[in-house]
């Protein structure tokens, strides 16, 4: 066997396909290449901790795939031709074929909705990001962030426990948090009140400029900075490749993670739209790891002969961290609705510390244990 199999992106997704389908296929003559724009692994549920400030441990790439035989190539992909089975990149090689790809490229920050937002407001979708919206809240006296999900409750707490005088504000289009159980909003709320953070829910956001944020009331708010956490976005490179996508973007897969247009390519990750009875997968560390190596395993079983086995989807919990002393920890049933069982406090923020170092222990270990989705 001289199959090439290519992997694009080495995130929680991305790395974890390449070293499950790397292990699975050890002796066969396949080659694998995992393409990364960067040379280090990110771990972008802790990006929250480095813009306040935090300094995070550096996990190498080279290091994460030390005997594994899998061959790094730092380079941004530029363009994939599915017919000709390659892909474009920015540096050399400039060009990869593949005998099977894994599209697992992740998403970033969406700020073209509101106008001023790209030139005006800061992300927390990659480390170079989080690290210059750290230098600015470092020498902030306000900061503003917008959304009102996971990622803004997480930037606003954490940037509050760090530097109890800071000015934070947080706006949501919606309910803080909507989705997650009355009691874990309502403990969510106690932490905002104890930490000084003022809240508005059900606030739009017109424009971002220089001096703060402009509503859809007409009201203006002064802040030196402001913080985009209002939704994300995937990379157009599937969709401007002709491969099967649903209206975001999103990869369309079947339940064995491959391309329903394109057999020879698997996508797993934020920018594959994996299935639940209509219900795409939710865009998370919680998904991306276990459809990871589910991809990994699909190509393995594609590429010795075997039918690619289906990845079994199933939901446990929500972990939301308040700082460094507080969280929440939202349960749920297998279709990712929520339960009022919540754990809080310093158990849960010990509970998902232990979540995330078991992460990066997965990134260094490859398996046969069986991803849990």
């Amino acid at each position: 066997m001289k199959d090439r199999i290519v992997v694009l992106g080495a995130g929680y997704a991305g790395l974890g396909a390449a070293k499950r389908a790397a292990r699975r296929l050890r002796g066969t003559g396949a080659r694998m290449t995992l393409v990364n724009a960067s040379d280090r692994f990110v771990e972008r549920v802790r990006l929250h901790q480095l813009a306040a400030g935090q300094r995070l441990p550096d996990l190498p790439l080279a290091t994460l795939l030390e005997g594994t035989g899998v061959e790094l190539v730092v380079a941004r992909v530029t363009g994939i031709d599915p017919e000709a089975r390659t892909v474009r990149l920015d540096t050399p090689p400039y060009t990869l074929h593949y005998d099977v790809l894994v599209y697992a490229l992740g998403s970033g920050a969406e700020p073209a909705a509101v106008p001023g937002a790209r030139e005006h407001a800061y992300s927390l979708t990659t480390a170079d990001e989080a690290v210059r919206l750290g230098r600015r809240v470092a020498r902030a006296q306000r900061v503003t962030v917008v959304g009102g999900g996971l990622t803004g409750i997480e930037a606003a707490t954490e940037f509050a426990f760090t530097r109890p005088g800071l000015r934070v504000e947080l706006l949501s289009a919606g309910l803080v948090g909507e989705g997650l159980s009355v009691r874990a909003r309502r403990h969510i709320h106690r932490a905002f009140a104890r930490m000084g953070i003022d809240v508005r829910e059900h606030t739009q956001v017109a424009k971002i400029d220089p001096d703060g944020a402009l509503l859809e009331s007409g009201d203006e708010l002064r802040a030196d900075t402001v913080v985009w956490a209002a939704g994300f976005r995937v990379p157009e490179l599937a969709a401007q490749a002709g491969l099967a996508t649903d209206r975001h973007g999103r990869m369309l897969v079947d339940r064995a993670l491959r391309s329903v247009s394109h057999p020879d390519v698997f996508a797993a990750g934020d920018a594959a739209a994996a299935d639940r009875s209509g219900r795409p997968t939710r865009m998370a560390c919680q998904t991306g790891l276990p459809m990871g190596m589910y991809a990994g395993e699909a190509v393995a079983d594609l590429l010795t002969g075997r039918e690619p086995r289906r990845a079994l989807f199933r939901y446990v919990w929500q972990n939301i961290s308040l700082g460094r002393h507080d969280a929440v920890t939202q349960f749920t049933r297998p279709d990712d609705t929520s339960l009022e069982t919540v754990m809080t406090g310093r158990p849960s923020a010990a509970f998902k510390e232990a979540i995330l170092r078991g992460t990066v222990w997965a990134m260094r270990h490859s398996g046969p244990y069986r991803p849990i989705m």
